[in-house]
């Protein structure tokens, strides 16, 4: 793929695709979104997260034997596969028919969506993603996630957090833990918020069950979200 200002990538939540069965009323939103704005000329790379799916699988060999944090990854990675393919299949007509599993790798299409998954153990989505815009040159990740802000705070646990519009890289690395892990409860991964810091990325956290929150940051207008930057 040729680099592109005018390419965003997005990580898609698994928890949206996915909350406890699949949510096709999300899929049909997502893809009205998605090919409005390909025909005003944006390219899109996405890339799914696992979801329940993923856990159920996780829980279910659990249960069985115990398993290594390898294993355990490995079967969430191919959960994110599940997903891509599901998500390929939605845009077919559209859609380059190879999934992404390496961010390093060449990539060559010219089609106006590519899909992406997991790529190997101790790797989030999130910094594939971020991967993904760096290897093709993109300015703009969004991550749909199923939170309306990053808060200064956990707001599960604090009733004093407040809700942050626009932060910093600089201080937004200070709200997250130093190391990722798959069972972390973090707005973004702090592997890929140091590398998006490094090559200058714009992230837009926005809740992913808030469509039109996602398509008027697409059009430039204000949201309901936090963007980091600068």
């Amino acid at each position: 793929m040729a680099k592109k200002s005018d390419t965003v990538v997005i990580s898609v939540g698994g928890s949206l695709i996915v909350p406890d069965s699949i949510d096709e009323k999300f899929l049909k939103n997502f893809k009205k979104v998605i090919l409005k704005h390909t025909r005003r000329g944006t390219k899109f790379v996405i890339i799914t997260g696992g979801g329940k799916t993923c856990r159920n699988y996780q829980n279910a060999a659990n249960k069985v034997t115990k398993l290594t944090d390898n294993d355990l990854d490995w079967l969430g990675i191919h959960t994110t596969r599940l997903n891509a393919h599901l998500m390929r299949a939605i845009f077919y007509k559209e859609a380059h028919p190879v999934i992404v599993k390496n961010p390093k790798s060449n990539i060559n299409a010219n089609a106006k969506i590519i899909i992406a998954a997991g790529w190997k153990p101790g790797w989030s989505t999130d910094y594939d993603a971020v991967l993904i815009a760096k290897n093709i040159g993109a300015t703009k990740v969004v991550n749909l996630s199923n939170i309306n802000y990053v808060y200064t705070k956990d707001p599960k646990k604090h009733k004093s957090a407040k809700p942050i519009k626009e932060i910093n890289w600089t201080d937004f690395r200070k709200l997250l833990p130093e190391k990722w892990d798959p069972g972390l409860n973090s707005p973004f991964d702090p592997i890929a918020a140091r590398e998006a810091e490094k090559i200058g990325l714009e992230v837009a956290i926005i809740n992913g069950k808030k469509l039109g929150e996602f398509e008027k940051y697409l059009s430039g207008k204000a949201f309901s979200g936090t963007i980091i930057r600068g």
